[in-house]
């Protein structure tokens, strides 16, 4: 209990290797991925969740001890232990793959779990956190996530120059989203391979790794905003990737 206590920190996961999962859905997607080692639950948790629980290693806790581990407002009394995913760049990039969101400097969690769901439900392979990102296990990028973080790879590079490159050498076009792009996103080409780099809104990305990209990019706006937040830009661009895709002819 003292031991998954600690997780709440980014120091206690990272030297542990291990998170925090809350609530039946985190916990569900995490026990079909098998990254599950313990689940504490309160009486009336077990009660409730009982045939999801039925394989799991299950320790009783009381009330209190259920809202010491938890870090939302109300919690449900449900919380697992989980082993991080052990997925490096290197590994993703061997796959092959078509389509990777790279976010750059996001510090919001709630912004990096919603870009890992958008990632997900667009069929990208996987999502990179560069620079000084948020944790992805962070309780509330994980929340935010809906569960996708068990479905996709999510890789944190600290090396953004170095990250962008390896995807670059992997065969990717690495395509920048900046609110200045010398190319609208209806004329970007997006049938190949693709890499999308995202900045966060309050000051994008940093000129430097902009640079770094085959193209830059910006969308189309005819309202009056200035800009949209990178969960939102993240969807676009994705979106018009996946159509992309679909729309080349089978082989």
């Amino acid at each position: 209990m003292a031991a998954a206590i600690k997780l709440h920190r980014h120091v206690g996961r990272r030297r542990a290797g291990r998170f925090l999962a809350e609530g039946p859905n985190l916990v569900e997607a995490a026990l079909r991925r098998e990254l599950v080692v313990e689940v504490f639950a309160t009486e009336a948790a077990l009660q409730r969740f009982q045939p999801l629980l039925a394989d799991a290693n299950v320790h009783v806790v009381t009330e209190r001890a259920a809202k010491a581990l938890s870090d939302t407002v109300t919690p449900v009394g449900l919380v697992a232990v989980c082993e991080m995913p052990q997925t490096a760049l290197a590994d993703v990039l061997a796959g092959e793959p078509r389509l990777i969101a790279v976010a750059v400097e996001i510090s919001e969690p709630g912004n990096a779990g919603t870009l890992i769901r958008v990632a997900d439900a667009m069929g990208a392979e996987a999502v990179v956190l560069a620079g000084h990102s948020v944790d992805p296990y962070n309780g509330k990028c994980l929340r935010s996530s809906a569960g996708s973080i068990f479905s996709i790879p999510v890789v944190s590079e600290s090396d953004v120059g170095g990250a962008v490159s390896a995807i670059a050498d992997a065969g990717l076009r690495v395509l920048a989203t900046t609110v200045d792009g010398e190319i609208s996103l209806d004329d970007a080409e997006l049938s190949g391979p693709t890499a999308w780099l995202f900045g966060p809104e309050s000051h994008g990305l940093p000129a430097e790794v902009a640079a770094m990209a085959a193209e830059r990019v910006r969308i189309p706006m005819a309202g009056g905003a200035e800009s949209l937040n990178v969960a939102a830009a993240a969807a676009i661009c994705l979106y018009q990737s996946a159509r992309a895709h679909r729309m080349q002819p089978r082989t």
